[in-house]
This record gives structure tokens, sequence and C-alpha cells, in this order.
């Protein structure tokens, strides 16, 4: 295909994604620090003042369902920390009920609730807002509609073509082996058309592998089970999560194995597996019947491939599976290395600033992009009327040189940038 070809696709495919791009880059630098900014934000639902030993995890987990009998607790830390709240997701205990919150937050001492919230809300409001980012951020806040996440699989598929687009723009941004130093170039002092163009084409050559790695990944988690997971498989066997195995039924919000036996069986077979990391969370997935206990000694800088996670059956407490990061097929590590490398945390607190800086430059390829063909267009809009003036004036015998060279300068200009 030729160039003059490519670069049109890659005209309109970008203007098609600018807006979404624009979104998802911007807000993916905020929700870098999705937990400092919410613990930041809302002082008075994270600090905690007051004095004395914290309670047990499943301690504070039994006095939040006595003080709230109509909920039930399905997912929390599994350690207090002194000085902070304890925030727990909680879930209404009779199915055919609505609570209007799904998270409440305690005081780790007194076990006083101090607020609840509901993450995801369409609000603005501060507790809210940083959940309202992080969704926006992979869904756009499309509502569900009969279990089906259309936002989800439309920024997925946006993602692909993100992933083709930006393919496109690195063939045509190298036109010839004579050329090559242009597209790493920075002419930031040589006028606003060409600082424009080359912040977009240069900025996206530069950090093209990251910027492939992003829409990549992009991919991998809204289309995870719709194709990748599929595509990944031809190639290498991949290990079935235990939601895999099981389908999603009616069950009760309360397991029958209490969260207590959960905890030392969870420990116990830690010891077996090697996993040598305290123990960090715990959810109950009602739908699954299925315990999840993880294991991790900070949940802000955590590095690598993730956290382990072990899976046991809420009827009966036998141990199903475990999620070990680096364990497993090469597929199985390549779908474990999905979220941290496109949150950054596969590098810790580094890799998130990484990202938020590839969040930004998402937005100002986006937003150069739209500059470059306003102006290209207004160039070409204007080399048009010219044109007209000029016949007009040849009919009369009245067509100035100046003027036509003028005409023509400009548009072959803007094309040659």
């Amino acid at each position: 295909m030729s160039r003059p070809f490519l670069t049109l696709v890659h005209r309109y495919l970008g203007l098609s994604l600018a807006l979404f791009l624009a979104i998802a880059g911007l807000t993916g630098a905020v929700i870098s620090w999705d937990r400092e900014l919410d613990a930041w934000l809302n002082p008075e639902l994270f600090a905690a003042n007051s004095q004395g030993q914290v309670q047990d995890s499943l301690a504070l987990v039994q006095a939040l369902e006595r003080q709230r009998p109509e909920l039930v607790v399905s997912s929390f830390p599994l350690a207090a920390t002194p000085g902070r709240s304890w925030l727990a997701s909680v879930e209404p205990r009779d199915a055919d009920q609505t609570l209007g919150y799904n998270q409440v937050v305690l005081d780790p001492v007194s076990a006083e609730i101090r607020g609840q919230r509901q993450w995801g809300a369409v609000s603005l409001a501060r507790p809210n807002l940083v959940s309202f980012v992080y969704k926006l951020h992979y869904s756009l806040h499309l509502p569900s509609i009969w279990g089906f996440e259309p936002g989800v699989i439309l920024m997925g598929a946006l993602a692909i073509v993100w992933c083709i687009d930006s393919l496109i723009a690195l063939w045509i941004s190298f036109p010839n082996r004579q050329h090559w130093r242009k597209s790493l170039r920075f002419r930031l002092q040589q006028g606003s058309h060409k600082r424009v163009f080359d912040l977009h084409r240069s900025g996206g050559v530069w950090f093209f592998p990251l910027l492939l790695v992003i829409a990549f990944t992009s991919v991998a988690m809204n289309l995870r089970n719709e194709l990748v997971r599929p595509l990944v498989s031809l190639f290498s066997p991949l290990t079935p999560t235990p939601f895999e195995t099981r389908s999603p039924g009616a069950q009760a919000r309360v397991a029958a194995v209490s969260r207590q036996e959960i905890v030392q069986t969870a420990q116990a077979k830690a010891v077996q597996l090697g996993i040598e990391r305290p123990l960090g969370s715990m959810f109950y997935s009602s739908a699954y019947g299925i315990y999840g206990v993880s294991f991790f000694a900070s949940d802000m800088d955590e590095g690598g491939l993730g956290k382990p996670w072990l899976y046991f059956d809420g009827a009966s407490g036998d141990y199903i599976s475990a999620h070990i990061p680096g364990q497993g097929s090469a597929g199985d590590i390549f779908m474990q290395a999905q979220f941290p490398l496109h949150s950054g945390r596969v590098l810790g607190f580094a890799g998130r600033v990484l990202v938020s800086a590839v969040g930004l430059l998402v937005a100002l390829l986006s937003v150069t992009g739209v500059i470059i063909w306003a102006r290209k267009r207004r160039a070409r809009r204007g080399g048009t009327s010219t044109s007209r003036c000029l016949h007009n004036w040849r009919r009369r015998g009245l067509a100035p040189v100046v003027h036509q060279a003028a005409g023509q300068q400009e548009l072959a200009g803007a094309d040659r940038l």
C-alpha cells in the first residue's frame, strides 16, 4: 500500500480515536495514583486518629455485620493499619434488596463506622471522584445491559484500532532511509506549525514501544476472555481460573465455611507452596461460591507480576487452585503480565510515574493530531478559494503571479510538514 493511502488511513483512524484516547490518557495518568488521591481527597474517610490497639480484621468484619445486619462483607483487607481506616466492600444480605452503597469505612480501633460510598458511581463528589475517573477510564460509564458491558467492549475494540493505527503511524513516519532523522527531531524554535507537527510525529516515534504496550494491554484487559485468552491459547496452554470452571448462579451470600477457617487453611497452604508474603486481603464471591485469599506486604507499590492468590470452595473449604505470579505456562505468565504492564506496577513506583507520563503523552498526541488535521483542512480550503479567485482573474486577464505562487506555496507547505 502506498504511503499517501496509509497517511489517509492514519488521519481518519486518528480522528475517530482522538476523543477516546484523550479521555483514556488523562484518566490513566490520574488513576496511577488512585489510592493516594483517594486518601488525599477524603481524609475524613481514610485517616484514623483514634488511640489504642487496632482490632483483628476478622473481628472488624463481625462488628460491621452486627451494626449493619442488612449487609454482608464481600471483601476486606486482612491486616488493619494503625492511623489508617479499614475499608470493606459489601453487598446486601438479601439478593433482592439494594443498599445504595458498596463500601463501608471503619475505625480500626473502635470499629465505629466512619462513612460509606458507592464505588464507581457517576458522581463528581469527593468520595466518589477517583472511582468515577477509574471506571470512566475503562468503560466510559456506559451502563451494563443484561450482564453485557458495552463500554468495556467498546474501549477494547478501540484499543485494537489504536494498535493498528500506531503501526501505520510508525511506518509512515519513516518514508525512506535518507529522511529518518526528521522523524526523531523536535523543531521547537521554528514556529507553532512545525512544533506541533514534531510533537505529534516525533513524540509518537520516540515513545512508540511504550505506546504499543499500553495499547495492547488495553485490549488484553478489556477483551481478555472474548479475544486475548483464546488467541494466546493457540500458542501456549492456559491454566483455567476457578471462575472459568464454574458457572455463576444464585449462591448463599454467606458461605457455609467461616472466614476464620479459610484464613487458617490459606496460611497452611501458603507455607506448602513457599509463599513468604503475609496475608493481604480476602474476598468471597457468592455468585461462584469461591473464597480468594491474597498475600502482599503493601497494596501501594507492589511490583513484579502482582500478588499470589489462593482459592477455596465456600461450601467445603477445600483448596481449589493458586495464582502465583511467575508460575505456569508461557501463556499463563504472559497473561499475568498484562495488568502490571498496563498500570506500570511491574516496576513499582517508577513504573507508575512512567505510565502517568505516557497517559499525558497519549492525550497530547490526540490533541496535536486534531490540530494538524484542522490546519491542513483550513490550508486546503484556503488553497481552493485562492484557485477560484485566480480562475476568475485569468478569465479577465488579471491573474497576478505573486498571488498564484502564494496560494500554491501555502497548500504545498501544509502537506510537506
